[in-house]
C-alpha cells in the first residue's frame, strides 16, 4: 500500500462528502441506491495501482471493526429516533414475530446447510448463521419510516424499522457463542445467564435510564434545555455515550442505544427537536456508509470472494430469496398484517454491514481457519442484497404506500 499525503486523504474525504450528499438526490427516482454506486466505485479502485493490500486484512483490522461498529450504532439512534409508534406489546406485534420467530426460523437452515452441506465447523457454521440472520439497520434505510412526526408510515416500514434496531443487539450473544465455541471457552450456564439474558437485561435498563435522563435534559429542563440549541449533534453524544457506558459494564450496548432512542422519542414526541437530531445522525450515517461500502467493494474487487464454492453461493441466494421470506411467512400465520405486507416484510431482509462488523469482531478474536470461505459466503449475500433490495427497493416500496394510502370504499 502507497502512503498516501496529508492532501490525498483531504481529496478522498471532501469527495466522500460530496458522493454521501449529492448521490442520493440523483437517484431518488433510479432504481438504484447510494451503496450499489459506492460499491462499483471501490470495485474500480481496486483497478488502481493504490490500495494493493491483499483482502485478508479487512479480516483483522481492529480500526475497519470499529469503523462498521460506529455506523451500525448511529443507524440504531437514528431508527429509534424515527419511530412514531409508541412502544406497547400489541403495537408492536409484528416486531416480537420478527425477533422472536423469523430470526431463529432463518438461522436454523444457515447453520444447518453451513455445517452439515458445505462442511464449515459448527463454530465457523455458528458465527455464519449469527452474522447473516439479523437485517442491517444501516442498507435498510429506504425501506424503513420517514422523519419523526411525519406519521403513520405502515406495517412494513415500521416492522424493518423496529427489527432492525433490535435484532442486532439479539444477534450479538451468538456471534459471542461461536467465539466461545472455536476457543474452547464453553459455560453454557454463563453464555445463557450472562452473554444472553443479563447482557439484554443490563443493555435495557440502561438505555431506558440514560434515555430518560436525556430527554428530561432536552426537553424538561427548566433553564438551558439541550433542545433549544437545536444542534444536532447531541444525537451523536448520547449515542457514543450510552453505548461506552453500557459496554463497560458488560451490557448489550446495541440494545441500550435504540431503547435510549425508543426513550427520548417518548419526551414530547411532537418536538422539532427529535427531527433536527435523526437528520443530524443520518448525514453522519451517510457519510461513513459511503466509506465502508468504498472498502467493500475494493476487497470485492481484490478477491475477496474468491474463495466462494457452488454450495456456498446457493447459500447466500437461500438466504436472500428463500430462508428469510419462507420463516417470515411460517413467523406471521394468524398475524393481523394484510398479504402484501407480510410478502414485502419476508423479501426485505436486508443484510449489509452488521454482518461486516460482526465478522470482524470474531475473527480478531478468534482463529477461524475458515475465515475465507466464510468471508466469501457472507461477502455475497451482503453483495447480493444490495443488489437485488437495492434495485427494488424504490418501486416496491412506492407501490406498498401508495396502496397504503388509497381510500378504501
Amino acid at each position: 500500500m502507497i502512503d498516501l499525503s496529508h492532501e490525498s486523504l483531504l481529496l478522498g474525504l471532501g469527495t466522500m462528502i460530496l458522493i454521501g450528499a449529492w448521490l442520493p438526490l440523483l437517484l431518488k427516482r433510479l432504481p438504484l441506491s447510494l451503496p450499489i454506486v459506492c460499491l462499483g466505485l471501490g470495485a474500480l479502485l481496486s483497478l488502481t495501482p493504490w490500495l494493493r493490500t491483499n483482502p485478508d486484512a479487512l479480516s483483522h483490522n481492529r480500526i475497519l471493526e470499529e469503523l462498521n461498529e460506529t455506523v451500525v450504532l448511529i443507524a440504531l439512534m437514528g431508527a429509534g429516533l424515527r419511530l412514531d409508534r409508541r412502544f406497547g406489546w400489541r403495537r408492536w406485534g409484528s416486531t416480537w414475530r420478527l425477533l422472536l420467530f423469523v430470526m431463529p426460523l432463518t438461522m436454523l437452515p444457515i447453520f444447518a446447510v453451513a455445517h452439515y452441506a458445505i462442511g464449515l465447523s459448527v463454530a465457523a457454521a455458528l458465527l455464519l448463521a449469527g452474522a447473516l440472520a439479523p437485517t442491517d439497520p444501516v442498507l435498510a434505510a429506504d425501506v424503513q419510516t420517514g422523519p419523526p412526526a411525519s406519521g403513520e408510515d405502515g406495517e412494513t416500514r415500521f416492522a424493518l424499522t423496529s427489527e432492525a434496531g433490535l435484532n442486532d443487539g439479539l444477534a450479538f450473544p451468538f456471534i459471542l457463542l461461536a467465539l466461545a465455541i472455536q476457543t474452547h471457552d464453553l459455560d453454557w450456564g454463563h453464555w445463557a445467564m450472562v452473554d444472553l439474558f443479563g447482557d439484554l437485561a443490563i443493555g435495557t435498563a440502561i438505555g431506558i435510564a440514560v434515555g430518560w435522563v436525556a430527554g428530561y435534559l432536552m426537553f424538561r429542563l427548566p433553564a438551558w434545555k439541550l433542545s433549544d440549541t437545536g444542534d444536532g449533534l447531541i444525537a451523536i453524544g448520547v449515542t457514543l455515550f450510552v453505548y461506552g457506558f453500557t459496554t463497560l459494564i458488560h451490557g448489550n450496548g446495541f440494545v441500550a442505544v435504540f431503547v435510549a432512542a425508543l426513550t427520548i422519542r417518548s419526551t414530547r414526541p411532537d418536538d422539532d427537536f427529535h427531527s433536527a437530531m435523526a437528520e443530524f445522525s443520518g448525514q453522519i450515517e451517510r457519510l461513513l456508509l459511503v466509506v465502508v461500502m468504498l472498502i467493500l467493494g475494493w476487497a470485492i474487487g481484490r478477491g475477496l470472494l474468491a474463495p466462494l464454492t457452488w454450495g456456498g453461493a446457493a447459500l447466500a441466494a437461500a438466504i436472500i430469496l428463500v430462508f428469510r421470506p419462507v420463516a417470515t411467512l411460517l413467523g406471521f400465520i394468524s398475524s393481523t398484517a394484510k398479504g402484501p405486507s407480510k410478502r414485502l416484510i419476508g423479501f426485505f431482509g436486508i443484510r449489509g454491514i452488521g454482518t461486516l462488523f460482526y465478522l470482524q469482531y470474531a475473527f480478531n478474536r478468534g482463529d477461524f481457519a475458515e475465515s475465507p470461505q466464510v468471508w466469501a459466503i457472507a461477502g455475497t449475500t451482503v453483495l447480493g442484497s444490495i443488489l437485488i433490495h437495492g434495485v427494488s427497493s424504490t418501486p416496491l416500496m412506492a407501490k406498498a404506500d401508495a396502496l397504503r394510502e388509497k381510500p378504501h370504499h
